[in-house]
């Protein structure tokens, strides 16, 4: 009898090892996320008030009540959400964690990016910004899911660069599988000491409400670069190539990766620094051009008269220019 309860302990000791070690692994890493309650203060609840036409009707027949989520980007009550939570609303009431309900002045949205930008009459903290994650860290999402309150929900970075998902003209995602669910749009990414990631844009759904592991958060250097524009200028000002670009035809595509130039604007900034049709860019600014989505993204960043710094390839020589963007 006594042998069988030793070999027992032994077997159940054996099959909990594993779990142990792996908790003791994750724990001594820091990978056990603890985030300080200080970090809600910079997280908000939205209530736009959509027409009546927008917000559709509940399973009961009653007109829905649509809530989303906020976070503060910069000083002075300034708060990003997504263009798709705010909608058509010409008035959005802020909801603060101690109580107070605020009028929110629309500041400006970007559709391309689907970042819009609100302005209270309350300085909140900011979120200190994170340096770019790397796969597999751990973050945490805090919004309104489904608009009963802020709430934590953690996961780790699952891809990076993420574009042409289907969402946004313009796309630069984090994807994480830290569960999102409708309201928590707009909320905030944070890594494991409460720095702003992302922000939480998107849940791939595939045509359903249940959040399976697949979610989107708009990059902090695509965020902020919305962001500061709408703050001086209400809207986005975008830098121009003079040139567009398709993808490679299959037989190119076989042995190299980029995108090809199919026209060139005359006298414009691509024209002038020696680009024409049929050359294949290879690097942008040091980068390399995977797809259209992912170029369209690289070149969203630069403002008019900013430099852009592209390879590419003609026949068999690989050259380099310096474009000079242009105004809209």
């Amino acid at each position: 009898m006594g042998r069988r309860v030793i070999l027992f302990l032994m077997w159940t000791f054996l099959r909990v090892l594993p779990v142990a070690l792996i908790c003791a692994v994750l724990t001594a890493s820091g990978a056990a996320l603890a985030l300080d309650s200080e970090v809600l203060n910079s997280v908000v609840r939205l209530k736009p008030d959509w027409p009546l036409q927008q917000r559709g009707r509940d399973a009961s027949g009653a007109p829905r009540d649509p809530q989303g989520t906020g976070v503060v980007v910069a000083p002075g009550g300034y708060i990003a959400t997504n263009v798709h939570v705010i909608g058509e609303a010409e008035k959005v009431d802020v909801m603060l964690e101690d109580g107070r309900i605020l009028a929110a002045e629309i500041v400006g949205r970007d559709p391309v990016t689907d970042i819009a930008l609100l302005k209270i009459d309350a300085d909140l903290p900011v979120l200190e910004r994170a340096d770019t994650p790397r796969l597999a860290d751990p973050v945490c999402t805090i919004g309104n899911q489904f608009g009963i309150g802020l709430s934590v929900t953690c996961g780790v970075v699952s891809a990076l660069s993420r574009s042409g998902m289907g969402f946004n003209p313009v796309e630069d995602f984090i994807q994480t599988d830290a569960s999102v669910n409708p309201g928590g749009s707009g909320g905030a990414l944070v890594d494991r000491t409460g720095r702003l990631v992302g922000m939480v844009s998107a849940i791939f759904t595939k045509q359903s409400d249940a959040d399976i592991g697949v979610n989107f958060a708009t990059s902090v250097p695509l965020l902020m670069r919305v962001v500061d524009d709408l703050r001086m200028h209400g809207r986005v000002v975008r830098g121009m190539t003079g040139f567009r670009a398709g993808s490679l035809p299959p037989g190119v595509a076989g042995r190299q990766s980029g995108v090809m130039i199919e026209k060139v604007t005359l006298d414009g900034p691509a024209f002038a620094a020696g680009l024409g049709a049929g050359d294949i860019l290879t690097q942008v600014d040091g980068e390399r051009v995977m797809t259209l989505s992912g170029l369209e993204a690289q070149l969203f960043m630069k403002r008019p008269g900013e430099t852009l710094t592209v390879s590419y390839n003609r026949g068999k020589e690989t050259r380099t220019a310096d474009i000079v963007m242009g105004g809209q």
